[in-house]
């Protein structure tokens, strides 16, 4: 291969190329830099030398001008002081941002978006729906409607929480049948309240319709037919929750039992029970059969049940209800002296205990919720009480 001359003349002119065009780039650099305020860089030496106070200031002063690349610094500003609690201020940058008449319209949806989240945040619901309601198109249509939702369902207008959960499940591929459902429940728990009780059977059958699997819905059922003396229908409806999930069993293990001694039929309602805890074993189920045995048949039928259960499932519970039994059927006054302060014990500690607690996010309650506390979410209380479990033998 020769070598071809003309690249010695080559060299030196990729060279000189390459010289101008980082001069170029310089000059380019440094024209931005001095367009940029004085305060952009005194926030930035704040920001470097860690005075994050101070660098917020410096750069509050850059965003005053008004000057349209200072947008993206409206922006970081106004979450900056979302979630620092700063909620006055984030509503004011992003007003400012929604009034700008140059703001393009895209942007501008943005700052709604921003705009609502601060009203949220604030608590200020009004506010927050209404700019919610105002993003019906674009990117963050979807994502405004699931904060319409939980604006809603804060201030239980649980008929505005349907329209919008149903509206939501259209868009995604989430089925909100679930929510839906117990929306429906709330509306049937407040007409119940307000004695008017076709009202409620119509929302507790849209809840069944909207979720087959509601257990709330199938115990509410139930709830209204013993008040209204139909023992056998209550019966019905709450034996059904075998099949939509038998761990809630033992949430209507007590009106099941009731239901059965005004039906005239007490001794079945214990078989029942019985069988429901050999095939789905749970602390509150064990707690409500020992009880019934223990009225029913007496302490040595209940010492039997709980003895038996402990064998296969061992618990405190189930401990506290063998001593329970056993101080009952004491021979002597000494014995039975004994057996209280073991039984007392144990007692005090499992109550203690006795807490249900939210998958979700661990909140622990003494009652179940259908509804966390905590954190809002549906049915993420396990219809048993962990604890227990968790210092099982």
């Amino acid at each position: 291969m020769e070598f071809e001359y003309w690249w010695l003349l080559a060299l030196p002119l990729f060279f000189a190329l390459g010289w101008l065009a980082a001069r170029v780039d310089i000059k380019h650099l440094l024209s931005e830099s001095r367009a940029l305020p004085q305060s952009y860089f005194k926030g930035l030496n704040f920001l470097l030398n860690e005075q994050p106070d101070k660098a917020i200031e410096a750069f509050i002063e850059v965003v005053k001008a008004d000057d349209p690349e200072t947008i993206d610094l409206h922006f970081a500003l106004g979450s900056l002081f979302r979630r620092r609690g700063e909620y006055d201020r984030a509503i004011r940058m992003h007003q400012n941002l929604v009034e700008r008449v140059d703001l393009a319209a895209e942007r501008k949806l943005a700052a709604l978006f921003e705009l609502g989240q601060d009203y949220l945040k604030a608590g200020i619901l009004d506010r927050a729906e209404e700019v919610f309601k105002r993003l019906n198109n674009g990117s963050t249509a979807r994502q405004a409607l699931i904060f319409l939702l939980e604006i809603y369902q804060a201030e239980k207008d649980w008929a505005k929480a349907i329209t919008t959960a149903r509206e939501l499940h259209v868009q995604s591929d989430f089925s909100y049948g679930a929510e839906i459902a117990h929306f429906h429940c709330e509306l049937a728990a407040t007409a119940s309240a307000q004695s008017a009780t076709g009202l409620a059977r119509e929302h507790l059958m849209a809840a069944l319709d909207a979720n087959k699997k509601c257990v709330r819905a199938s115990q509410l059922l139930g709830d209204l037919e013993r008040a209204a003396g139909q023992y056998e229908a209550a019966i019905q409806c709450w034996q059904r929750i075998e099949t939509q999930n038998p761990a809630y069993l033992a949430l209507v293990a007590q009106r099941l039992l009731e239901a059965y001694g005004q039906a005239g039929r007490a001794e079945e309602g214990l078989t029942l029970l019985s069988g429901y805890l050999a095939r789905y074993p749970s602390l509150d189920l064990l707690d409500t059969t020992f009880q019934s045995t223990f009225e029913l048949k007496g302490a040595d039928a209940a010492h039997a049940l709980v003895r038996d259960e402990l064998r296969r499932n061992p618990t405190l519970l189930g401990l506290d209800r063998l001593l329970e039994a056993q101080v009952a059927a004491a021979p002597t006054p000494e014995r039975r002296h004994d057996l209280e302060l073991i039984r007392n014990l144990v007692h005090t500690h499992t109550r203690r205990l006795a807490r249900y607690r939210c998958e979700h996010c661990g909140f622990r309650a003494r009652q179940f919720h259908w509804h966390c506390p905590g954190c809002g979410k549906w049915e993420t209380y396990p219809p048993r009480r962990t604890e227990e479990f968790e210092l099982t033998p």
